[in-house]
């Protein structure tokens, strides 16, 4: 076949319009694609600012939950060094019995049960009790 032949059968209106439909296509998924871009950004920034103040509650929690542990096992040997000194071995046992007892719970025994704590930590009117 000869090239005048395959131009003749061409129709470059046809053609033109072919190009131009693919272009627009083209542009219309330029756009989406960005738009997608753009809300996966919006969802990244709003995740980790979520996370961000979740771990701050989380680490107040435990920063408090510690400095409460810490100042009753204080407190509880200030009795134990009391007892000692008056030689009260009943006050002596109580307050052994009660450092025993704050040794064998967790601070983290509330964080057991990770499905309440997360349900807590997303639900904007929980009310942190320390």
């Amino acid at each position: 076949m000869s090239v005048q032949k395959i131009i003749e059968k061409l129709n470059p209106a046809e053609s033109l319009q072919q190009m131009v439909t693919a272009y627009t296509d083209y542009l219309k998924i330029v756009e989406q694609e960005q738009t997608k871009r753009r809300e996966i950004e919006a969802w990244e920034k709003e995740t980790i600012t979520r996370t961000n103040a979740q771990r701050e509650l989380l680490m107040a929690y435990l920063d408090h939950s510690f400095d409460e542990r810490a100042k009753n096992f204080r407190a509880l040997f200030a009795v134990v060094d009391s007892a000692i000194a008056s030689g009260n071995n009943e006050q002596l046992a109580l307050a052994l019995n009660s450092i025993t007892e704050i040794a064998k719970s967790s601070p983290f025994k509330d964080l057991a049960n990770l499905t309440s704590v997360r349900a807590a930590l997303n639900d904007p009117n929980h009310e942190w009790q320390f």
